[in-house]
């Protein structure tokens, strides 16, 4: 009697723990399930260091971007120590350490060519790369006196200036999330509450399929047909602007925010709107003020997952904003992002130098910005959620 109810325990206890020795195939299906989402979790987190490793030169003041900078004659090489000789030079210690004594003297003779050939000019001889430049005004010798912000890579002086295309990417971004978030949501209360049935088998496969078509062809869209037609109706000077582009991108977050939208709003009791149309309001009322409260975590989700999608999308941006770093407040001036400007140059930039790092500098920025976003997010939308449950 006791070993068969020690047998039944030990079989119930492990069907209990799902143990690989009672269901040795749903525990591979989890463990793998558990290695697929580990690894989705530590490439993202890789991503990341990649980016930031490097920025990090820039981050931490050791690129200098002058144009002009003092010579050392190549003959007085060997007077230099080796972390001075690195450090003049501008190589990483791997690569000083790959390079020989012959290879060194060419890149001292390399510098005493480029100080020759300096422009003769009081810009030339500031490193661009740091912070005040990066963020701050400043009167360049070379541009008008009311270009006091400027993002210009390429030149005699390299400005790097990156506030033109912080305001350039909140710009789009804006304009993307005020014409989207009204119309998704208005779209998802719709279908969700109001539509019959045979109505909303149609219309949320058909914005949904919305997500299907590529950016490319979007920014198509913007390029040649939403540019011409707002130009014509507004009258602006700028055919491609900010204004453009955030319509066009607005055509991108529409479908990202309706679906969550829709699906939180169906995932609200139905005993919500059956009380409410019992007590006689209608139905637009029960949707609009009892439904919609009802759904505050999940609609909120919807649009923060909208703002991911419209700060961090490119092809869009790029092909319809004009791509021009005017520091701006106006929507109707052309404007550039920062993920436009990172597919644009990051191709011609030399792999290792002070244009290829400031790439990787903004790109982490855009890093952190969509994380403490998404973290911002997540702490409201929790705090919604327990306010509506009166905890």
């Amino acid at each position: 009697m006791s070993n068969s109810t020690n047998t039944k325990r030990s079989i119930g206890w492990m069907g209990i723990h799902r143990g690989h020795k009672a269901r040795p195939a749903e525990w591979l299906a989890e463990q793998f399930i558990f290695l697929v989402s580990l690894t989705a979790i530590l490439m993202v987190f890789l991503i990341f260091v990649f980016v930031a490793r490097e920025a990090l030169p820039i981050v931490f003041g050791q690129m200098n971007s002058a144009a002009a900078r003092p010579a050392i004659p190549a003959k007085e090489m060997e007077k230099l120590k080796p972390d001075e000789l690195r450090d003049y030079l501008g190589l990483t210690p791997a690569e000083f350490k790959r390079m020989d004594k012959e290879a060194l003297q060419a890149l001292m003779e390399v510098r005493e060519e480029e100080a020759k050939e300096a422009p003769n000019d009081k810009d030339a001889q500031l490193n661009t790369t740091e912070w005040r430049y990066l963020f701050g005004a400043h009167h360049w010798s070379d541009s008008r006196p009311e270009d006091r912000y400027v993002w210009q890579p390429i030149g005699r002086i390299h400005k790097y200036n990156l506030l033109p295309l912080i305001i350039g990417s909140l710009k789009t971004t804006a304009v993307a999330l005020l014409f989207s978030v009204p119309l998704a949501l208005a779209a998802a209360l719709y279908v969700s509450q109001l539509a019959s049935p045979t109505w909303r088998e149609w219309l949320k496969p058909a914005i949904e399929l919305l997500s299907g078509v590529p950016s490319v062809v979007l920014g198509f869209f913007g390029l040649i047909v939403l540019a011409t037609f707002l130009q014509k109706v507004f009258g602006y000077q700028s055919r491609l602007n900010a204004f453009v582009a955030g319509i066009a991108l607005g055509l991108a977050v529409i479908p990202v925010v309706f679906s969550i939208a829709e699906d939180a709003l169906t995932s609200v009791p139905r005993s919500y709107s059956q009380a409410a149309l019992a007590l006689g309001a209608s139905r637009w009322q029960t949707a609009w003020q009892i439904v919609l409260p009802a759904a505050a975590p999940g609609v909120f989700a919807a649009v923060v997952l909208g703002f991911g999608r419209a700060v961090g999308e490119t092809m869009v941006v790029l092909m319809a904003s004009g791509n021009a770093s005017i520091m701006s407040l106006s929507l109707f001036d052309s404007t550039r992002s920062i993920t436009a400007t990172i597919a644009a140059e990051l191709a011609e930039a030399v792999f290792g130098g002070h244009h290829y790092r400031m790439l990787f500098l903004i790109g982490a920025m855009l890093f952190i910005v969509t994380f403490l976003t998404n973290l911002v997010g997540d702490l409201i939308m929790h705090r919604l959620k327990g306010r509506l449950e009166g905890r």
